[in-house]
């Protein structure tokens, strides 16, 4: 199912939302980014979650960035899916 947000995954424990969110910039209007962190340690687990406004946003990005490198690593991106209560 095609979102507004999408999963990050493969993010390497260097790279900030700043860093993520000017990557994902240069194809739509990035409205929130989130990279999950360790609550004990407070570092990141490799993952996170970029929001665009529109699906139409978040879909040219995903094609557009999924597999490109980032600080070493090859990130991998997918629509997220909300969690089932």
């Amino acid at each position: 199912m095609e979102t507004n947000k999408l999963f990050v995954g493969n993010i390497s424990w260097n790279v900030t939302w700043q860093d993520l969110k000017d990557v994902f910039a240069e194809h739509g209007d990035v409205g929130m980014v989130r990279i999950i962190t360790d609550r004990e340690t407070g570092r990141s687990k490799g993952f996170g979650f970029v929001e665009f406004p529109t699906v139409e946003e978040a879909k040219a990005a995903k094609e557009a960035l999924d597999g490109k490198e980032i600080d070493g690593r090859a990130i991998k991106i997918d629509f997220a899916q909300e969690r089932q209560a």
